[in-house]
C-alpha cells in the first residue's frame, strides 16, 4: 500500500462529466488499497474569468481581496469532487487551505508555501478517507487567504506530497508524459519513462510547458517522486504509465544504456537586442543590465564581442518578447549614460535547447549540434550553455527544421511501426 497525492488540472476539472471521470480515477486508486490525497485546480478558464471580475471592479484592485476572489475557483472544484466521490461510495472530504492550514508567506497573489499542518490530514488519510485539497491557495500569518501565483496548483500538490511523505505525486495533465520534443513538431518523438529533476528544470525553463519550474524545483529540494500522466487515458493496472521525474541516482541504478540527450525544447518567446559601440571599459556592461534588472526584465543569453583594436564593443542579449519594447525604452532613456551608438532589435528569433545529464560525462554534444545545423544552412545567432544544456538562438522560420534534424542527429527518433 502506498501513499499517493493526485493532482488534476483545469482541463481535467472542466465540467461535471470530467469531474466524474476524475472521481472514477481516484476511486480506482483507492480500491487498490492506497492512501490518497487529491489536489485540484479550478475549472479551465475559471481563474481568468475571476481575474476579469477583479479588474472590472477596480483596475487597481486590493491584492488581498483579489486572492479571496480567485481562490474561490479551486474551492468549488474541491467541493464538487468530494461530493461526486461520496456519491460513488468513496469516503471523502474537502480541506480548504485555511483548514489544514497551508501557511504561506510573502505577498498576496504570489505567496510561497512555508509549512503545511498534517496531523489531522494524515489521520484522515490513514482512516481511509480521501482528502480533496484546493490547489493554489494558502493562509497568511494574519489569517487572510493567499494565492500562490499561476501554476500554483502543481506547487501545492508537490508541497502536500512532501508534507505527508507520499511515495509519489501524480500530476494529471492533457498529455501522457514528457516527450523527447514536441510531438506536434516531430511525429517520431518518444515518450520518456524517467527524467531527472535537473533535466526537467532545464526543459521547463527553456520552453517545455508540461510542468512549472517552481513545482519541479520544490520536488527536487524535497526529493518528491513526481509522475506526469494523462487524465484522459483509461486507468489500468500499471501504477506508473506516465513519465517519472526522479533523482539522478534512481535513473543511474535502473538504466545502464540511457540516452546522452534527454530532450529538445523550443522557446519562441525570445527577442534579440544588440547594443552597438558600447565603451569598452569596466562598468559599461553593468550600466546596460542594471536598469533592466531594476525593471524585473529577465535577460537570458549574453554575448560581448572582444575588441582589441578599438575602445568600443557590441553587446548582444535576449529578453522575453513581451519585454522588448520596455527594454528598448529603458536603454534609450539612458543612452548618454551608457554611451552606446544605437540599438538593433529582432523579435523573429527562437531558442532551441538540447538537454541531458549525459553531457557531464560525454564530449562533443555542442559540436554535433553546430555541425548538424550548419549542414542545413541554419545560422546560429547566439549560444548559451549550462552543465546539462546547450541553447542556440536561430531565425524563427527555421525552428521546426532545426528541431527535426537535431532530434535525428542525437538518435532520439522512435522506431517506426512495421
Amino acid at each position: 500500500m502506498a501513499r499517493i497525492v493526485m493532482k488534476f488540472g483545469g482541463t481535467s476539472m472542466a465540467g461535471m462529466e470530467r469531474i466524474r471521470n476524475v472521481a472514477a480515477r481516484v476511486k480506482h486508486v483507492v480500491d487498490q488499497g492506497h492512501e490518497v490525497a487529491v489536489v485540484v485546480s479550478a475549472m479551465a478558464g475559471e481563474t481568468d474569468r475571476l481575474v476579469g471580475f477583479c479588474k472590472e471592479a477596480s483596475p487597481l484592485y486590493d491584492p488581498a481581496e483579489y486572492d479571496v476572489v480567485v481562490a474561490s475557483g479551486e474551492q468549488v472544484t474541491s467541493g464538487l469532487l468530494a461530493m461526486t466521490l461520496k456519491a460513488m461510495g468513496v469516503n471523502a472530504r474537502s480541506w480548504l487551505g485555511w483548514q489544514l492550514p497551508i501557511r504561506s508567506s510573502e505577498a498576496h497573489s504570489k505567496a510561497r508555501i512555508d509549512t503545511i499542518e498534517t496531523t489531522a490530514l494524515l489521520a484522515a488519510m490513514q482512516s481511509g478517507q480521501v482528502a480533496v485539497i484546493p490547489g493554489f491557495q494558502g493562509q497568511m500569518e494574519d489569517g487572510r487567504v493567499s494565492t500562490l501565483g499561476r501554476g500554483g496548483s502543481d506547487t501545492s500538490a508537490v508541497a502536500v506530497a512532501a508534507a505527508v511523505k507520499a511515495d509519489r505525486c501524480d500530476i494529471y495533465t492533457d498529455v501522457d508524459g514528457v516527450y523527447t520534443t514536441d510531438p506536434r513538431i516531430v511525429s517520431r518523438a518518444r515518450k520518456l519513462d524517467k527524467v531527472t529533476y535537473e533535466e526537467m528544470l532545464e526543459l521547463a525553463s527553456v520552453g517545455s510547458k508540461v510542468l512549472q519550474t517552481r513545482s519541479v524545483a520544490l520536488a527536487m529540494k524535497e526529493k518528491v517522486r513526481v509522475q506526469v500522466l494523462s487524465s484522459f487515458d483509461e486507468p489500468g493496472n500499471n501504477d506508473e504509465p506516465g513519465t517519472m521525474i526522479v533523482g539522478e541516482e534512481e535513473i543511474e541504478g535502473s538504466d545502464m544504456e540511457r540516452q546522452l540527450i534527454t530532450g529538445i525544447a523550443v522557446d519562441k518567446n525570445e527577442a534579440k537586442v544588440i547594443v552597438t559601440r558600447v565603451p569598452d571599459k569596466p562598468g559599461a556592461v553593468a550600466s546596460i543590465f542594471g536598469p533592466l534588472a531594476d525593471a524585473s526584465i529577465n535577460v537570458d543569453m549574453i554575448i560581448q564581442n572582444d575588441s582589441k583594436d578599438t575602445a568600443e564593443t557590441d553587446v548582444t542579449f535576449t529578453v522575453p518578447r513581451a519585454d522588448l519594447a520596455r527594454s528598448v525604452d529603458i536603454l534609450e532613456s539612458r543612452k548618454a549614460e551608457i554611451g552606446f551608438n544605437r540599438l538593433i532589435t529582432d523579435a523573429e528569433v527562437s531558442k532551441v535547447s538540447v538537454v541531458g545529464v549525459g553531457m557531464r560525462s560525454h564530449a562533443g554534444v555542442a559540436a554535433t549540434m553546430f555541425k548538424t545545423l550548419a549542414e542545413r544552412g541554419i545560422n546560429i545567432e547566439a549560444i548559451s550553455t549550462s552543465e546539462i544544456k546547450v541553447s542556440v538562438l536561430i531565425d524563427e522560420d527555421e525552428t521546426e527544421l532545426a528541431v527535426r534534424v537535431l532530434h535525428t542527429a542525437y538518435g532520439l527518433d522512435a522506431e517506426q511501426a512495421a
